[in-house]
């Protein structure tokens, strides 16, 4: 192999294949030298070596006269003659290409990857992406992609988990969205991340000493380490040492993203840009820090978050990587949105590029933030027209603190929420009402539940009976299944969910109120038996869902389904203009009634909503003219009606009614 070295000024960076050549580019403008090592298998040691050329940008390059593809490579960078190289126990080691399009990595905390060249011929026959027409159309399944298949009960069959979960014959995976009816999944995430921290209790080579994870696992995956390339460890080609020593995770990845796309099921990714893995041999962290994090004026880096450091994405350097990464996604896996983790830790000439450059390709992709992280913002995300999820639906109608601040659905006010508030946030949370975030309830994203905190079944269980917060369940199946008073309050938190304006999502097993017991395991966690408010850390049946469990609120997990279609059938729930949604009031506040009509979305029907809050006073309600028909009350939820009224209905304590008319033109 020959090497043409050319001076450039500017690269695009990572590896090109060419006709008869091969070229690497890698940004790292503080090195001295860069040599760019090839490698003939995943697992080798030494490999040949190439000095690369250095231009005024910053970037170094390398073109090699032959298609290298099925080689491996890494590059290793030289500090030695400068003053001040990067702070980190790595220096003079080869490093991955944070460019790579798939890793190979060894199954431990420093990951010691390796990047793969290669050229994909993926057949995605005729695929195409599932983009919303109206933001508000999305019923949004929020899950970790292995939770859906790991546990025995979903019967899934497969070499891996993006195996498994397109396994048709299982009660998991695609099939049980499928049955659920929900039309968008998002996955928690799946750009490459460390699954394993340094071991508990002990002191690394590198200074780490885990005090805080018994388990030595990161099981969500908030710790990005690669951002074009897919978790490798959900591939079918894992072993009990290397993840990733195929590419199979990008033909599998995919593989799940167009059977998705088959039952018209919308792909949004969950993506970390805010900041970095923190103990794996990452590229970014140790081979350019000044470039891609942030330091406070004392040299330290910067940590608002509490996730060890922050993405410096004001640079233009790695607010371009950000770019890049998220048109791959879009176009090489056919993703049709993303959620980002605490993206107001993102700088706001950051959020206009994001949206400028995918919206100018892809114009209905979706764009959700965490609106939070550096400071609260889904008012500035609204005006970038951005989504955004929003926590004053969560919290005014559950509430923030089973024990200290709960909501609605309890008979109480969570401390910031008014009468005057929870009409607005059934409106869309609208910026010109009480408490309002949002310019339309297009940027609305309402959720009760989500992979952070107590789930809802269990915020429940916990709001009735506070003693189960610090309590060591005995009888599981005793405790999953729900009394008949949080059984109804969970149907109204649900009810209430559903005939809000603006986009619902829920959370896996939010629809038969999913427990998270910590099981027993070999580590030695001091809290097995208890609720878990954070599993991070869980790769065990803490997490993964329990098919069985539906049976025992089968009531609740019907009821879900139902509203699910019932609101995919009628646009005026989900997306009718402000001026259409009008409240009665009652001397208890804690009674909440309103009229949608449905003139202005196209829906065929005008509806009526009765969401009784109080805790033991029935609620009865005089009726709009004309004769309504029952889809939803404290029983059952359907498509069909269930029963008529007219002149008055009423509505039992914590329970919800919605009804339906025929519109006249």
């Amino acid at each position: 192999m020959t090497s043409m070295k050319t001076a450039i000024k500017r690269e695009n960076p990572g590896v090109t294949l060419r006709e008869n050549e091969t070229h690497f580019s890698i940004y790292c403008p503080g090195a001295e030298s860069m040599v760019c090592i090839l490698y003939d298998s995943h697992d080798s040691i030494e490999g040949d070596r190439h000095f690369m050329d250095k231009s005024d940008a910053g970037y170094w390059s390398l073109t090699l006269k032959d298609r290298l593809n099925g080689k491996w490579y890494a590059y290793q960078a030289d500090f030695e003659e400068l003053e001040k190289a990067p702070d980190t126990p790595y220096v003079n080691y080869p490093f991955a290409d944070p460019y790579s399009r798939h890793v190979c990595v060894r199954n431990t905390y420093r990951q010691e990857a390796r990047s793969l060249i290669f050229e994909d011929d993926y057949d995605w026959e005729g695929d195409t992406h599932c983009f919303p027409d109206d933001l508000r159309d999305l019923i949004i399944y929020e899950t970790h992609l292995k939770d859906l298949t790991a546990h025995p009960s979903s019967s899934a069959k497969g070499s891996g988990s993006y195996q498994k979960f397109i396994d048709t014959g299982q009660r998991g995976g695609i099939p049980h969205l499928r049955e659920l009816g929900v039309n968008c999944v998002e996955f928690l995430p799946l750009q490459k991340f460390p699954p394993i921290e340094p071991p508990y209790g002990k002191r690394t080579d590198e200074g780490f000493h885990n005090t805080w994870n018994v388990y030595s696992a990161n099981y969500w995956g908030y710790m990005t380490s690669f951002f074009f390339a897919p978790e490798s460890s959900y591939a079918s080609d894992c072993s009990r040492t290397f993840s990733g020593k195929t590419a199979a995770a990008v033909s599998e990845f995919k593989d799940v993203v167009k059977s998705l796309h088959q039952n018209r099921i919308s792909v949004i990714m969950d993506v970390v840009y805010n900041h970095t893995s923190l103990f794996d041999v990452n590229p970014l962290s140790h081979l350019a820090p000044d470039e891609y994090l942030r330091f406070n004026e004392q040299g330290e880096l910067m940590n608002r978050s509490g996730t060890g450091n922050e993405f410096r994405s004001e640079n233009p350097v790695a607010r371009q990587m950000i770019i890049d990464s998220l048109l791959y996604w879009i176009e090489e896996y056919h993703i049709d949105g993303f959620r980002f983790d605490l993206a107001a830790l993102l700088d706001k000439k950051t959020w206009e590029v994001i949206r400028n450059e995918v919206h100018k390709k892809y114009p209905k992709a979706v764009l959700i933030a965490e609106p939070w992280g550096g400071y609260y913002s889904p008012h500035h995300f609204s005006d970038y027209d951005w989504s955004s999820w929003n926590d004053r639906i969560r919290n005014s109608i559950k509430g923030s603190d089973p024990l200290h601040d709960k909501g609605f659905i309890f008979s109480d006010w969570q401390r910031e929420t008014r009468r005057e508030r929870l009409e607005n946030i059934f409106k869309g949370t609208l910026n010109h009402g009480e408490g309002g975030l949002y310019n339309t309830s297009e940027h609305s994203v309402n959720y009760l539940e989500s992979h952070d905190g107590y789930t809802l079944g269990d915020f429940i269980r916990i709001g009735i009976n506070p003693e189960l917060q610090d309590q060591v369940i005995e009888d599981r199946s005793e405790h999953i299944e729900l009394s008949d008073e949080e059984m109804n309050i969970a149907k109204l938190a649900a009810v209430s969910l559903f005939t809000a304006q603006g986009i619902t999502m829920i959370h896996a097993g939010q629809e038969f109120a999913r427990s998270k017991i910590i099981a027993k395991t070999p580590c030695k966690d001091p809290n097995v038996g208890k609720i878990d408010h954070n599993s991070y850390e869980k790769d065990n049946e803490t997490n993964w869902i329990n098919f069985d469990d539906i049976a025992l609120n089968k009531p609740l997990y019907d009821y879900y389904r139902s509203l699910i279609r019932i609101r995919k059938q009628a646009p005026a729930l989900r997306k009718c203009d402000p001026s259409e949604v009008c409240f009665d009031h009652y001397a208890n506040p804690l009674i909440i009634s309103f009229y949608i009509s449905g003139a202005n979305s196209g829906d065929l029907y005008d509806y009526y909503v009765i969401l009784n809050g109080t805790k033991s006073e029935t609620a009865h309600v005089h009726l709009p003219a004309g004769t309504w028909e029952v889809l939803v009350n404290n029983e059952l939820a359907s498509t069909q009606m269930v029963d008529l009224v007219s002149g008055q209905a009423e509505s039992k304590p914590q329970s919800g009614l919605v009804l339906r008319k025929l519109r006249h033109s």
